[in-house]
């Protein structure tokens, strides 16, 4: 998934009203972008990070930036778009690079489901179960080489477990996907101390048949695409 225009580096001056940034441009200007993340960013909103905007020009648009990237200044990135990881995990299925659900040739986003909500992907295959897909982007890492979710209580993404597991319990297939976006960690688990109920959800719908994936990415200020498969 490519960025629709060049990015532009800027120093983090503050987030707050968690979907709004104030950042400094390397000309010197002060913008404020949109950040298309609800969670807490933990670790990544430090004043002063270096980050990646995108500009746009599109007139429907309030804020003409938006944020996109944590640059670790260390050859290492961190996504922030949360909206990334259904777009590049779309791409990844077209182009059948899940192995695991590289059978499936039907790719239907946002089907409806389970409790007023929407699945993110379902696919279908003649003579296949239906897969039904649920995608997070994981942002958060605590000790190095290791990616964990949730980043703060996420009571939604319980729900989602929950619907996953009725799923598995009817005769389909039932998917987690977490689509780690950091290019230094090599290894998942979930931030139990974070969200304790999201853990016991987590052990309960692995116990009846949700199936568990989780990928890295490969990201550049030019593009993010779907990586390597991650431990679990």
């Amino acid at each position: 998934m490519r960025f629709q225009t060049p990015l532009a580096p800027a120093r983090l001056i503050r987030r707050y009203k968690r979907f709004l940034a104030d950042c400094r441009l390397e000309d010197g200007r002060e913008v404020t972008a949109h950040c298309a993340n609800p969670g807490s960013m933990l670790g990544l909103a430090e004043p002063g990070t270096k980050i990646w905007l995108e500009p746009n020009d599109d007139p429907k648009k309030k804020l003409k930036w938006g944020w996109r990237l944590v640059d670790h200044e260390n050859g290492h990135f961190t996504g922030v778009d949360t909206s990334v990881p259904n777009r590049a995990l779309k791409a990844a299925l077209e182009a059948g690079e899940v192995p695991e659900l590289a059978a499936y040739r039907t790719i239907r986003p946002e089907v409806k489901y389970g409790r007023n909500s929407r699945i993110d992907f379902l696919l279908q295959q003649d003579g296949l179960p239906d897969a039904w897909v649920e995608v997070k982007s994981v942002t958060l890492s605590r000790q190095p080489g290791l990616a964990e979710f949730p980043d703060s209580v996420t009571a939604r993404g319980a729900k989602h477990l929950g619907e996953l597991a009725e799923m598995a319990q009817s005769g389909h297939r039932a998917v987690m996907f977490y689509l780690v976006q950091r290019t230094d960690c090599a290894t998942f688990t979930i931030a139990r101390d974070l969200d304790p109920a999201y853990g016991v959800a987590f052990d309960k719908a692995r116990q009846m048949g949700v199936e568990l994936l989780c990928y890295g990415t490969r990201i550049t200020p030019d593009d993010i695409t779907l990586g390597p498969g991650l431990c679990l």
